[in-house]
Formats: structure tokens, C-alpha cells, sequence
């Protein structure tokens, strides 16, 4: 089967959605599809640039900076997405019709760009939702209920329209589709985020010696290091164990809240907490395979819920995990169930603070909940099993009917359809 990966990153890019991505392109090609990736990128000098990279077609189209970019400058560029794909890569898109599209948000952008294409393709359209914005924006405060909440909400429902089937990331996200939407007929999955379970061979990077960390215990978040991440909560757990000198947390990426959490960092005197900036993904496997505790943060106030995708390296690298989430996150069964880590609600200080030390001081304890998170790699979060999962619902050509027809039965379906 032929089909087109959308995306809004790709790689090089060290976010974590360029190398889901990527893992699951190979996957459909070894799986025996013919796959083709589209994606923006800011740092060629063509309208479109084609390449072939790991058996895979990829087309990059040129277009000013986005990750990173100012959040006016971003959601105009964003914005635009859809136009800018279509304008460059239009005749190259017609030229080489696929039969399912596959694509990725965020962004939230992608909605229009599909529907002219399936338009063209009458091909069915799967999304991989991994972002509930702008919900998560209005949970945490940073946006309004008012107009522009009501434009990002139109975009968010353009994109869900266009899709004949969404797979979310959390059974927890379920709920969200059935109270938000109670009267649109959108089907919903649960789609985990995926990796491939194997040890890679890693170069040395020398981090310890560098920070002079070569016999501490190194609890270590790798990711985006934005407000939705709520940082600050482990700023506070490292100041709270600023005594304990065999303690050091080492936070590894890029995002919005960098400069001011290096300036709180800076003001409290902390010498028990680094951050590096975001390196490439062996540089990043290689440091975090010799960490010690991966770490996990998400703002107490989302009502939206998320796997976040540091987990799957945390599980590749045999790391226990310590998480601190908002309520109701499905990481506190997922967690607790197979023993894999400690999580617990966001806000609860004391409590991450001694489940911190419990980790600290048992080594024996820090083995255990490793291997039992590589094997919960291995058995739930499989590249295999993810394209296995939305290959099932398209591999036959009736299945391609029935999808395609979804779209048109929509206004007279009651209800959201989600299984």
C-alpha cells in the first residue's frame, strides 16, 4: 500500500514526534508498504527537496522557523502550513497519489491539507493525535476562552473531521472525545506511543566526568522543557534534596522555559540541578543510558492526559521511572501495574520528595522497576504492534469503502463512535 506520512517535524529534528515518526515510517516499509514523508523544514534552500533516507521517500518543504520561533511568529507559520505544503509540493503530491494518509499533531494545521487530498486520492486518512490543544493551553491558564481560543477550536476540529479514524495516546483521552463532542461521530482508539525495543550501540559522551557526577544517582528528564511540563516541580524536588549530595538531576532538551528556569536555578543557588541543551538522539540515548532514574512532569491542571513519548526512552534504556502528573493521568496504572516506576500527582511535594529518596537509596529497587519497564516496551509500546493497529481497520479494499464513507455519514450520526 502507498502512503503519505505527514508531519510537522521530522528529522534531524531531536523532538521527540520527528523520531516517532520515523520509527513508524520504517516499520510500515519493513511491514512491505511504499511510504513517503512531508514535512515542513526551515533548513533547506528549495521550494521541495526529495530524498531517500532508510528506504523511505521523504519530501521537505521549505518554510520559515517554527519550533522555537516566537508564539505570534509560530501560530502564523503553523497557520500556514496547509497553503505552503500544497503551494511547493502540489505537483509532486499529484504525481504520487497514496492510498492511506497517515498524519501526526500537533500541529493542529493539517486538517484542510487532508481533505484536498483525499479529495483527489478518495483514500481514507488516520490521525495520530499527541496534542489536545488548545485544550491544554486553557487547563494551565495560558489561554482564554475568546477569540482565539474559538480559531484554534475551529483548526482542532477541522483536523478531526478530516480524519476517518483518531487514535489518542490515553484511554483517559477517550473521555474527553465523549464529553466534548457528544454529538459528532468521531472514531477514536487508543493508539500507545511506540519505539523499537533495542539496544543500540551508543558512543561515550563523558557527561559524568564533565559534572563531576561519576558516583551520584542521576535522575535525568530528557524532552521538551516547556510550561506544559511544569518544570519548576522538579526544580523544587531538587532544592528539597539539596542535602542529600549523592542526588543530582540533569534535565537535557530545548523550549520556552529554558532561560527562566536556569535564572531560578541561578537565584537558589542550586548545585544539585543542570540543564543541556537538547543534543542529537545518540548523544541523548548515550547519556541517558548511563542516568540512573528517567523523569517525568506534567502540569497538575490538564484535564487532557498524555504518554509522553521520554517514557519510551526511559523504557528502552531498562530506567525505572519517577513521574509527577496531573490527576487522573493513566501513567499511575500503567506504572503501578507493571512496577515499572513511582508515580504520583503533581503538587504533592512530600511525597515525590520520598519517593525520590526511596530510588536514591536502593539500587536493588532501581534494577527491578528498569527491566520491568523494558519489558512493558516490549510487550505494549511496539513500532510492530502500532502499525499492526491502524493497518487492521485499512488493508483490505473494502475496508477503504467503509472508511471513506464514514466521512460523508457524519452529519447523521448521533454520536462518536470509539472502540
Amino acid at each position: 500500500m502507498r502512503i503519505l506520512i505527514i508531519v510537522d517535524c521530522y528529522l534531524p529534528s531531536t523532538k521527540s514526534g520527528a523520531t516517532l515518526v520515523h520509527d513508524l515510517g520504517v516499520e510500515f516499509r519493513r511491514q512491505g508498504h511504499q511510504v513517503t514523508v512531508l514535512t515542513p523544514s526551515d533548513t533547506i534552500d528549495q521550494p521541495l527537496q526529495l530524498s531517500t533516507e532508510q528506504d523511505l521517500r521523504v519530501a521537505r518543504v521549505k518554510t520559515k522557523a517554527i519550533k522555537g520561533a516566537k508564539k505570534l511568529f509560530r501560530a502564523i507559520r503553523e497557520a500556514r502550513l496547509p497553503s505552503t505544503l500544497w503551494r511547493h509540493a502540489r505537483s509532486f503530491l499529484l504525481a504520487n497519489p497514496a492510498d492511506l494518509i497517515v498524519f501526526y499533531s500537533p500541529t493542529i494545521f493539517f486538517g484542510a491539507l487532508v481533505r484536498r487530498l483525499k479529495s483527489h486520492w478518495n483514500c481514507p486518512a488516520y490521525l495520530i493525535l499527541r496534542d489536545i490543544f488548545p485544550q491544554w493551553a486553557v487547563d494551565i491558564g495560558i489561554l482564554r476562552k475568546g477569540v482565539v481560543w474559538r480559531y484554534f477550536r475551529s483548526k482542532e476540529i477541522e483536523q478531526y473531521g478530516a480524519a476517518d479514524l483518531i487514535g489518542v495516546e490515553s484511554p483517559a483521552n477517550l473521555k474527553y472525545f465523549a464529553q466534548e463532542f457528544p454529538q459528532k461521530p468521531y472514531r477514536v482508539q487508543v493508539l500507545y506511543n511506540w519505539a523499537k525495543p533495542e539496544r543500540r550501540d551508543l558512543r561515550t559522551t563523558g557527561y559524568r566526568e564533565r559534572l563531576n557526577l561519576q558516583r551520584k544517582v542521576v535522575f535525568l528528564y530528557g524532552g521538551n522543557l516547556g510550561v506544559v511540563q511544569d518544570l519548576d516541580n522538579v526544580v523544587r524536588l531538587a532544592e528539597s534534596l539539596s542535602i542529600h549530595r549523592q542526588i543530582h538531576f540533569l534535565l537535557v532538551g530545548e523550549g520556552s522555559e529554558v532561560l527562566r528556569l536556569e535564572q531560578v536555578i541561578a537565584e537558589k543557588r542550586l548545585a544539585n540541578i543542570h540543564i543541556l541543551s537538547a543534543v542529537d538522539q545518540q548523544d541523548y540515548m548515550s547519556i541517558l543510558s548511563e542516568a540512573d532514574v528517567g523523569l517525568i512532569s506534567l502540569d497538575r491542571r490538564l484535564r487532557t492526559h498524555s504518554v509522553p513519548g521520554k517514557l519510551l526512552g526511559y523504557m528502552n534504556c531498562g530506567k525505572p521511572v519517577l513521574a509527577s502528573v496531573n490527576p487522573g493521568n493513566d501513567l499511575f496504572e500503567m506504572l503501578g501495574k507493571d512496577q515499572a516506576g513511582l508515580c504520583l500527582t503533581n503538587g504533592d511535594d512530600d511525597s515525590l520528595r520520598i519517593a525520590a529518596l526511596t530510588l536514591a537509596n536502593d539500587s536493588e529497587l532501581r534494577n527491578r522497576m528498569g527491566n520491568n519497564s523494558r519489558t512493558l516496551l516490549e510487550r505494549s509500546f511496539t513500532a510492530d504492534r502500532a502499525v499492526r493497529q491502524i493497518m487492521k481497520h485499512f488493508q483490505q479494499p473494502e475496508s477503504f469503502v467503509e472508511a471513506s464513507a464514514t466521512a460523508q455519514a457524519r452529519n447523521a450520526s448521533p454520536r462518536a463512535a470509539i472502540f
